[in-house]
């Protein structure tokens, strides 16, 4: 009794378990069956990649300030972040992994970086 790959239809030659005919074939299987939730994720951690980026670029210092104008021109978006921390005094910051950032008064931001 002959098997065939799950992608192309293909006869499987070699062991008794197997399912495609090649790494290509179950590689592109993989990839069809996944594809609409590794867009998702794709599409949030490509948000989550450029945020970071932007608070380290304006964050050389680990302690810093900017504006919501800069951070918007250049393409950050507050919906998408990794953590928040509420401290003791009420202040609410927000992440991407070790860079933090949160809004004070006139629409300024401090950025902070957390130790690892």
């Amino acid at each position: 009794m002959s098997k065939t790959c799950l992608e192309c239809g293909d006869k499987i030659i070699g062991r008794e378990d197997k399912k495609f005919c090649s790494d290509g074939c179950r590689n592109a299987y993989n990839n069809k069956m996944n594809k609409d939730q590794n867009n998702l994720m794709r599409n949030i951690n490509n948000k989550l990649r450029k945020n970071y980026r932007i608070l380290c670029e304006l964050n050389p210092e680990e302690k810093g300030k900017t504006t919501k104008t800069k951070l918007l021109s250049k393409g950050f978006d507050f919906e998408f972040f990794t953590s928040m921390l509420q401290t003791k005094t009420g202040n609410t910051y927000f992440f991407l992994y070790d860079q933090g950032y949160r809004a004070l008064e006139d629409d300024f931001y401090m950025l902070v970086k957390k130790d690892n």
